[in-house]
């Protein structure tokens, strides 16, 4: 009996393997009979996990998603990732998921062998996390936003922009992205008839969604889009900049999330770019290693005053 359980679970997590298995495959991986595999395939089948078996030259066995949650294997590396992933979750960006994750990790580290829990332990002693002060999304908005971009269906949702002003948005959303601690969507928006990015903790869904719509092809500086309008939501300080570098070169030493770049000729170019600070502004500027000249904003060039002044009276 013990025999045939362990090779159950062996023959279990070869199933949860994201690919299918024939006949012959698994019975060489546990040294047994084709019809061995048949017997205890209908053994996991009376366990309440669904294998689906599939005839042909290309069939064979594959464990598929079911009507209950069956009992899961992980392998050392994956249980202390998924334990230090509910950690997380117990004080991340989600609200409302953190009972939920302390629940699902004091059963996970009810059954962690000893070194596993003593690796996970470890982790958490002696790591400190900073606290940090931030938005919070409802789990509930998270699963909604996603639904409809798996589904294709427009969103309706009252926004508030930065600046305080509120109002309703139509838009086709097709990706969520967690940057630091707030959640942005990257959305198609109807009525401006272009793509936007929206901060998720400002927005209020309505219910029902919209009708479904047939998806556009993603642009290609997607990405590039994404993050220069995630990190543009953040700017209270805009500044446009007349750097003397080529072009190219400029934009192999930034990221897309700094700005933009503008080749004026060979040898200068445009910066359009912001931060949260006339501060933080003249550090980037400061460190891009070529002559520049500010046009706007004014406090941006008077802070660079001070600072020239600063740094002549230190070098006297």
């Amino acid at each position: 009996m013990l025999e045939t359980s362990a090779r159950l679970l062996r023959l279990l997590s070869l199933l949860q393997a994201p690919r299918d298995w024939t006949g012959g495959e698994l019975a060489e991986r546990l040294e047994v009979s084709t019809r061995t595999v048949r017997k205890d395939v209908e053994r996991l089948r009376d366990l309440g996990y669904p294998v689906r078996a599939t005839r042909g030259s290309a069939g064979g066995y594959r464990l598929q998603a079911g009507a209950a949650m069956p009992p899961l294997l992980l392998d050392d590396e994956e249980a202390v990732a998924v334990a230090l992933g509910l950690r997380t979750a117990a004080g991340g960006t989600i609200a409302g998921i953190e009972e939920t994750s302390l629940r699902a990790l004091a059963k996970l580290e009810q059954i962690l062998p000893a070194r596993l829990r003593r690796r996970v332990n470890a982790l958490q002693t002696y790591t400190t996390p900073v606290a940090a002060s931030g938005p919070t999304v409802d789990a509930a908005v998270l699963t909604a936003i996603t639904a409809a971009c798996r589904d294709h269906e427009r969103l309706r949702f009252d926004y508030e922009s930065h600046d305080g002003t509120a109002g309703l948005r139509v838009v086709e959303p097709y990706r969520l992205v967690n940057w630091g601690r707030r959640w942005y969507l990257m959305a198609w928006d109807t009525d401006r008839q272009d793509w936007r990015t929206f901060r998720v903790d400002r927005m209020t869904p309505r219910t029902p969604t919209g009708p479904r719509f047939t998806p556009r092809d993603l642009p290609d500086d997607a990405v590039n889009r994404l993050t220069r309008g995630v990190a543009a939501a953040a700017w209270r300080h805009r500044a446009r900049v007349t750097v003397h570098m080529p072009a190219e070169t400029l934009a192999e030493r930034i990221s897309s999330a700094v700005g933009t770049v503008e080749p004026i000729d060979e040898h200068t170019c445009v910066l359009q770019t912001g931060a949260g600070s006339v501060e933080t502004l003249a550090l980037y500027l400061g460190m891009l290693g070529a002559d520049f000249t500010v046009s706007d904003p004014p406090e941006l060039l008077a802070h660079l005053r001070e600072l020239s002044e600063r740094y002549r009276r230190a070098t006297q």
